[in-house]
């Protein structure tokens, strides 16, 4: 079986992205020794960690992996993450037969995208 260990973002400033998804998804911070350059978040349960790297973004052509969080309050969410320094891009819904999916496109302080969502 393949598992995740890490999900790696591209950052310029790694503590401080670190810090705004630590709070935003309720993580910690690892302590690492000084030098190693990596800040990782650790999560409760089984998901992955997260992994801020000061690394190059890449071209505007490359597709980003972002995260696709789950709430089952997303406008209480969004309202939290915009306080920890986020900004909202724009909010859609969608149906398809009898489930509603409404999720909303955010970007992190670095502008990196990032999806939350409710399912009705």
């Amino acid at each position: 079986m393949i598992g995740i260990k890490f999900i790696t973002v591209a950052c310029e400033g790694p503590r401080k992205l670190a810090a705004f998804w630590a709070a935003a998804l309720d993580g910690d911070l690892r302590e690492l020794p000084p030098t190693i350059d990596p800040v990782i978040v650790e999560r409760s349960g089984d998901g992955p960690a997260l992994l801020f790297k000061e690394l190059p973004k890449g071209t505007t052509r490359d597709l980003p992996i972002h995260l696709d969080l789950s709430t089952s309050d997303r406008e209480a969410t969004v309202e939290r993450l915009c306080d920890l320094g986020a900004a909202v891009r724009e909010t859609k819904t969608e149906t398809v037969d009898t489930q509603t999916a409404t999720w909303t496109v955010m970007e992190d302080p670095e502008g990196n995208r990032f999806c939350v969502s409710e399912y009705q």
